[in-house]
C-alpha cells in the first residue's frame, strides 16, 4: 500500500535576493505540493501587479478542490493594502493552496519591511536565500553542490573550479554537477583542469589576469579564444573589474601576511597572495584609471556598447596600458 503523500505547508517565505536559491526555493515549495496534488497549478504575480481582490481570487477555494501554489514575487514592493489581505488570508489558509511569498529581506514601505516578521509569526516556511558575495560563502556552496549532487571534492579543487568557472552560482552549481556525473563522484584539482582543459583554462579570469600584468598579446589572444568558445561578456567583464578592485583593496591595505589579512579583506589567503605579487606593476593613479575603465566596460557589456566584443578588446587595451603609465 501506497504512504500517503505529505500535505504540503500552506505557506512559505523566500527571503534573500540570490537569484539561483530564490528559484530552487519556489521550485521546491511546487515540487512538495505536487506529492500532494500532481495536478497542482503554479501561479505567478508580481506584488506590485496585485490587488486585493485579484489576491482573495487567487486564494480562494475551487469548486473541485485543486491543487495550487500562489508565488508572490517582489513582496518588499508589497502597498499595505495588498500586505493587509495576505495577513488576514494566511490567518486562515484555504486547504489545497499553498503561497509562497518571495522577499529580499529590504523594502522602502512600511508594509513591506513589516511583512517577512508578520509571516514568520504566522507560521511560515521560511526559506534564506541571501547573496553569495564573500568566498567562503562561495567555496562553502561549491562543497555543498557536489555534495548534492552526489559525489565530494577538496579544498584544491574548489578553489581550482571557482577559478576555471568564476563567481556564477548557475555555472558553478551546472559544473559541480558535470563533474560529479563526469568524475565517478571524486573531484580534485586535476580533475577540474581535465574537464575544463579548453573552456576552464581561458576563462575570463585568464583574460583578466594577462591584461593586468599588462601582457596586451596574450590578453586579447585568450579573449578571442573565450569569445569563440562562447564565455558570455558579462563575465569576462566582471572579471577584469574583480582583478583590479582585489588589486586596489590589497595594495591599500599594504604588505602584511596574507593568513592574517584573509579575514580583514574577506579574501582567501592565496588570492592577497596573489594580488600582491601583481600590485608591484601598478601605482594608485594608475589602479584609478583601470577602475574607470572596469566601470565603463561593465556599462558597455549590459547594453551601453553596440559591440560588446570591441568593447572587452578596448577595455584590455586600456588596463594594459594605464599599468605601462604607473
Amino acid at each position: 500500500m501506497t504512504a500517503p503523500a505529505t500535505t504540503p505547508a500552506p505557506l512559505h517565505l523566500v527571503l534573500g535576493d540570490e537569484e539561483l536559491l530564490v528559484e530552487r526555493a519556489v521550485r521546491g515549495a511546487l515540487e512538495t505540493a505536487r506529492l500532494a496534488d500532481p495536478a497542482a497549478e503554479l501561479t505567478r504575480v508580481r506584488a506590485t501587479d496585485l490587488t486585493p481582490p485579484v489576491l482573495a481570487e487567487l486564494v480562494s477555494p475551487s469548486l473541485f478542490s485543486e491543487g495550487r501554489v500562489i508565488v508572490v514575487d517582489g513582496a518588499q514592493d508589497i502597498s499595505q493594502e495588498v500586505a493587509d489581505t495576505v495577513l488576514a488570508y494566511v490567518a486562515a489558509p484555504a486547504d489545497g493552496i499553498v503561497l509562497v511569498v518571495v522577499h529580499t529581506g529590504g523594502g522602502r514601505s512600511k508594509a513591506g519591511k513589516s511583512l517577512p516578521g508578520a509571516l514568520k509569526k504566522a507560521g511560515a516556511a521560511v526559506t534564506q536565500c541571501d547573496k553569495i558575495t564573500k568566498p567562503a560563502e562561495r567555496e562553502a556552496f561549491v562543497r555543498n553542490e557536489v555534495r548534492r549532487a552526489g559525489g565530494r571534492i577538496d579544498a584544491a579543487g574548489v578553489l581550482a573550479l571557482i577559478d576555471a568557472v568564476g563567481s556564477d552560482l548557475r555555472e558553478l552549481a551546472s559544473a559541480a554537477a558535470q563533474l560529479v556525473a563526469d568524475s565517478g563522484g571524486g573531484i580534485d584539482e586535476d580533475a577540474v583542469r581535465r574537464y575544463h582543459r579548453g573552456k576552464a583554462d581561458v576563462t575570463g579570469f585568464m583574460v583578466a589576469e594577462k591584461a593586468v600584468a599588462g601582457d596586451r598579446a596574450a590578453a586579447l589572444e585568450s579573449l578571442r579564444w573565450a569569445q569563440q568558445i562562447g564565455v558570455p561578456h558579462v563575465l569576462v567583464a566582471d572579471a577584469l573589474a574583480d582583478a583590479v578592485r582585489t588589486i586596489a583593496r590589497v595594495s591599500a591595505a599594504g604588505r602584511g601576511n596574507p593568513n592574517q589579512m584573509a579575514g580583514e579583506l574577506g579574501m582567501p589567503p592565496w588570492k592577497i597572495r596573489k594580488a600582491q605579487g601583481q600590485s608591484r606593476g601598478w601605482s594608485a593613479g594608475s589602479l584609478a584609471e583601470a577602475m574607470r575603465v572596469v566601470a565603463r566596460v561593465n556599462a558597455e557589456v549590459k547594453g551601453a556598447a553596440a559591440d560588446p566584443g570591441y568593447a572587452l578588446e578596448r577595455a584590455v587595451f586600456d588596463i594594459a596600458a594605464a599599468r605601462e603609465r604607473r
